[in-house]
């Protein structure tokens, strides 16, 4: 009988090896892999090659570059990829940030490995074209690997990307949107806002009281769809508009005398949370990277 308990307890006990050792594979391949950083700049020096000065001055080149003509280019440095090579990380890393506008995919990143003496320019679909592998690479053996044997980081990385914008400037790309044109919209959605939150309680408040309820209700509507028209120049977000208020009329017309504004509107709160504006670099959210561009070593 125990000779027979034994026996059944092996499967058991082999499970529970197999269990461990799977987890373990796990973690040791999760661990092979060099973590991708946060995306905080359009430069990212985690290997303390570049000063504050040439940090800075490569920042503001790609910043005004993605400002000017919508692209975005990124610009990595590491002190290692491995185990990974730096082709397979370049890709992981640029599929993970996004890089590039949403609509379009526009974006390049250039992955620089300083012990590994080894540099990638990792291109999106969209900018192949611009872009082809033996450009990259030409880029990489006539400019940026002659430098950098000698020492020259920055030297060597602030040419390439001359050369690299060069490229993307000929490719025929939508221009990003005017700074004046976002402005101008955000301004038309906060009236909206406003119009939608705070005055059609009020305004509903004076036209039921002085028209009655569903006079009131129709002039209302008319007054916010009416509006809503000027703000936005649709005739759909107007009707809608119209319509909510009219509704929110009548509603409000069963619940007299407990305060047309008390509970909708509701004065704080709301337009705190309307536009989170953290100023700093994002993601355009596109990009995508199909293992295009070009390696090298120095």
């Amino acid at each position: 009988m125990p000779a027979l308990q034994q026996r059944s307890d092996r499967p058991l006990m082999s499970a529970r090896w197999l269990t461990c050792l799977l987890w373990g594979l796990l973690l040791t391949l999760a661990q092979a892999q060099q973590a991708v950083p946060a995306l905080t700049a359009h430069v990212i020096d985690s290997s303390a090659t570049l000063d504050v000065t040439q940090r800075q001055q490569l920042e503001s080149k790609l910043a005004a570059f993605e400002q000017e003509g919508g692209a975005q280019i990124v610009l990595l440095l590491v002190a290692t990829t491995q185990p990974e090579d730096i082709a397979s990380y370049a890709n992981r890393v640029a599929n993970s940030w996004k890089i590039g506008r949403r609509e379009i995919g526009d974006g390049l990143l250039v992955i620089v490995a300083k012990d590994d003496h080894k540099v990638r320019i990792e291109v999106a679909k969209t900018l192949e074209g611009a872009i082809p592998d033996l450009a990259a690479k030409r880029v990489i053996d006539q400019t940026i690997t002659p430098h950098f044997r000698q020492g020259d980081f920055a030297g060597g990385l602030n040419m390439a990307l001359d050369q690299l914008m060069a490229l993307i400037r000929g490719e025929a790309l939508p221009l990003p949107k005017t700074p004046s044109a976002r402005v101008q919209s955000d301004f038309q959605w906060q009236n909206l806002a406003i119009l939608l939150f705070v005055a059609i309680p009020i305004v509903a408040g004076v036209t039921r009281r002085v028209l009655g309820s569903t006079l009131g209700a129709l002039a209302t509507g008319g007054v916010v769809g009416t509006v809503a028209l000027l703000l936005t120049s649709s005739f759909l977000i107007a009707s809608l508009a119209a319509v909510g208020a009219l509704l929110f009329t009548l509603f409000s017309a069963l619940h007299a005398g407990t305060g047309i504004g008390s509970g909708w509107g509701g004065g704080a709160g709301w337009g705190s949370s309307g536009s989170s504006s953290n100023g700093g670099f994002h993601s355009g959210g596109g990009g995508d990277f199909g293992g295009g561009g070009a390696s090298g070593d120095w």
